[in-house]
């Protein structure tokens, strides 16, 4: 029998098995995920599979790119690709700085 507190190296691969340090650790994640606005993004690199190529996604210094042809070509400074990262990302997706929230 495993008590609680004990560590084995006797789990899959070898690996430990879970004891109160790593059950205490998932506690505190789920607290953590329960409290989006902990989290802020400050730079994502996404490769994005789309229907006709593979774009770079990118946030960095408070702004989104893409490297689709309709982002530079629109000129709106969003296309498909990132507002599917934004509802992706729920309330983590970062803001560019003077973007109003869009509507999901």
């Amino acid at each position: 029998m495993f008590m609680v507190g004990q560590a084995r190296r006797d789990g899959p691969e070898g690996g430990w098995i879970m004891n109160s340090s790593l059950i205490g650790k998932i506690e505190k994640a789920r607290r953590y995920a329960a409290e989006p606005e902990r989290v802020q993004v400050q730079s994502l690199h996404v490769r994005f599979r789309g229907e006709h190529d593979v774009y770079d996604v990118l946030f960095a210094d408070g702004s989104w790119s893409c490297t689709c042809h309709s982002f530079e070509a629109l000129g709106l400074g969003t296309c498909s690709h990132i507002m599917a990262l934004e509802r992706l990302l729920g309330p983590i997706a970062p803001q560019a700085v003077g973007q109003a929230e869009r509507v999901s």
